[in-house]
């Protein structure tokens, strides 16, 4: 979209409030002018920003990690991934949730995109990895974490992505452009 274009469509923030400060999200509600000078309010979660890997082991099977997500009341299958520390860099940060969370130490890593978790609410991004060259280390889960590890072919975890077994977003963006990537 061309700047002016973005520009026209442009809210700006008029007043913001606080809400909620807890250890992942902070929420906020602004007042907001929209264009033309109406108004309005916009509830927004604030956050660190995420990474999440696609982890490629010499045999093409992806390792995956099968946990229980609370907020949906279900066990997802998702690739690792994890939250950014202050000052850390979206690199640093997948290499030390590899290993703690699927207990491998990546030789090579490629950035296949950042993406937004849900723009009309969040600002969490995410930055995404291919991970190669992996290398076993002795995994350090977090202490509220339990984490079962599952390694699938590649194709296996590409079709479950196609036919909705596997709907964690992350993970179905990070497996669809990896699958990508390694078809070319």
């Amino acid at each position: 979209m061309a700047d002016d274009a973005a520009e026209e469509l442009r809210e700006r923030t008029i007043a913001t409030r606080r809400v909620y400060e807890g250890r992942v999200v902070k929420l906020r509600v602004d007042q907001v002018e929209l264009p033309g000078g109406r108004r309005s309010e916009r509830e927004v979660i604030e956050h660190a920003g995420a990474v999440g890997a696609v982890a490629l082991t010499d045999d093409w099977h992806v390792l995956l990690v099968r946990q229980w997500r609370y907020a949906v009341d279900q066990a997802l299958l998702e690739i690792p991934a994890g939250t950014r520390e202050p000052g850390e860099s979206p690199e640093e940060c997948m290499r030390r949730e590899l290993v703690e969370e699927v207990g491998h130490r990546a030789g090579a890593m490629r950035f296949l995109a950042e993406v937004y978790v849900s723009p009309g609410y969040s600002a969490e991004s995410i930055h995404l990895f291919l991970a190669t060259d992996l290398q076993a280390r002795t995994a350090a889960a977090d202490y509220d974490e339990n984490i079962e590890v599952v390694a699938l072919p590649l194709d296996e975890a590409l079709a479950m992505c196609r036919d909705g077994r596997i709907h964690d977003g992350k993970t179905v963006a990070g497996l669809l452009l990896a699958g990508d990537l390694l078809a070319r």
